[in-house]
């Protein structure tokens, strides 16, 4: 099945509506009945200032960016930025069509 990967970059201590803004993103697939999302917290990174951030013991807790993916369908994926524009928030993300589908399996999310 064709769908799109829908990935999202937050740092990690950002809230919206005093949530952990990747757990609001979660949150809202999930209500949106979007089958699946994973949240990955990065070990290195640099952003748009150039600013490389690493993790070293607790010196940058909170600094680090945390990905948040997810493999929907077209639909579900246009339904989800409608919800983060709507909520005015401003998120990098990337949208990449690709293949979905389960190995040994009749469909995708089976």
């Amino acid at each position: 099945m064709n769908g799109t990967l829908l990935r999202f970059y937050a740092h990690e201590n950002r809230k919206h509506r005093h949530i952990l803004l990747y757990e609001w993103l979660l949150e809202q697939a999930k209500g949106l009945g979007i089958h699946g999302g994973s949240a990955f917290r990065a070990i290195a990174g640099f952003g748009q200032q150039g600013v490389l951030h690493e993790e070293r013991f607790f010196e940058l807790a909170g600094d680090l960016t945390v990905e948040v993916d997810f493999a929907v369908t077209d639909d579900e994926a246009n339904r989800l930025l409608e919800r983060i524009r709507a909520e005015g928030i401003r998120i990098f993300y990337l949208r990449v069509p690709v293949e979905i589908g389960v190995i040994n399996g009749e469909a995708a999310g089976g």
